[in-house]
């Protein structure tokens, strides 16, 4: 087959390439700031930048823009399937840039697909259910969002269901460590606060009595866009969450640090957790970084994925918690506790 990515040269776009190529397809793959497609073990994917399509198992970069027309290119390719992975993931983005990638970029995707008569797979997040607790059902949308993104996101998934193409969305949920060896190519994200938890620097944070978060391997995602590829009749018009079986309480992420011999944070009661009465320093990396991420530590959402055809989560119990926190500290992202 014949495929488009778009945001080749992100977490996801970079391993789902080289997945797809693997499986031998053939594989445009677009970059815009970062030309180089490393795979989530760090490894650089074999690729050339010019000259004909590519042949089947080959990747082809074209540099390109979603916030263009056309992605920008002078002659798009000829196409049979079209996954859109670009996507502003900052929670903190502005509403222009969410507006100009995130909206934008779908509206192009939407528009390259249609002229070359391609299939659209378009990846969201399952977090576009916005605060909503409980229960969640695929293709379910909040009507409350935490912030821009979600929002966004949200948004541009209309437009996928608008557009007229056949198309499938996958929803990951919160992208981390491959299950094997708590491998990332790349800290982002929710990264962060547990960096500022394991060095100290944030030692209280609200957190619901009951909330978890939703941690899926980045390998199980993968997977899981890899058999929507593969078997996309059998997925045509649906919503599908890949995300964990048993999403992670998050008093076990305290836990895990402090097996790990990290710092680990008191976790309150929302209602008791006052950040003006932090010491300064902790205060000002609160506002500065962890106020992004807490309203996620607040709720309970629980992501049904009822498909018997795409592949079921590996565990993330406490060993694999153990292993995304032996890996960033192997890395150098997250260092012994230090003084707030």
């Amino acid at each position: 087959m014949r495929i488009l990515v778009t945001g080749a040269a992100g977490l996801i776009g970079a391993e789902l390439v080289g997945g797809l190529a693997a499986a031998g397809h053939a594989v445009t793959a677009l970059v815009h700031r970062r030309h180089a497609l490393i795979d989530n073990r760090g490894s650089r994917l074999p690729s050339r930048a010019d000259g004909p399509p590519p042949a089947a198992g080959e990747i082809v970069t074209v540099s390109g823009d979603v916030r263009l027309p056309g992605f920008g290119l002078a002659t798009p390719p000829a196409i049979d399937l079209l996954v859109h992975a670009a996507a502003i993931t900052a929670f903190d983005a502005a509403a222009l840039d969410l507006a100009a990638v995130n909206l934008g970029g779908t509206r192009n995707a939407i528009a390259l697909a249609t002229a070359a008569g391609a299939r659209l797979l378009h990846i969201s997040t399952a977090y576009v259910c916005g605060t909503q607790d409980g229960p969640i059902a695929e293709g379910a949308v909040g009507r409350e969002f935490t912030n821009g993104y979600e929002a966004s996101k949200a948004a541009a998934e209309a437009l996928v269901h608008a557009s007229g193409l056949d198309f499938v969305i996958a929803r990951p949920s919160v992208v981390v460590g491959a299950s094997a060896d708590g491998r990332i190519s790349r800290f982002e994200n929710i990264y962060m606060i547990f960096k500022l938890i394991a060095e100290g620097r944030i030692r209280t944070l609200p957190a619901a009595a009951n909330a978890t978060l939703d941690l899926v391997p980045i390998d199980h995602v993968i997977a899981g866009l890899l058999a929507m590829v593969e078997r996309f009749d059998s997925f045509a018009g649906q919503t599908l969450h890949l995300t964990a079986a048993t999403p992670t309480p998050i008093p076990a992420i305290g836990a895990a640090m402090a097996r790990a011999g990290l710092g680990t944070p008191d976790f309150v009661a929302p209602e008791a957790f006052d950040p003006e009465s932090l010491p300064a320093r902790e205060r000002r990396w609160h506002a500065a970084a962890a106020a992004l991420y807490t309203a996620y530590l607040l709720r309970n959402p629980r992501f049904e994925a009822r498909s018997s055809l795409l592949p079921a989560c590996p565990p993330t119990a406490a060993a694999w918690l153990d292993r995304l926190i032996a890996h960033a500290v192997a890395a150098g992202f997250v260092r012994a506790r230090v003084e707030a």
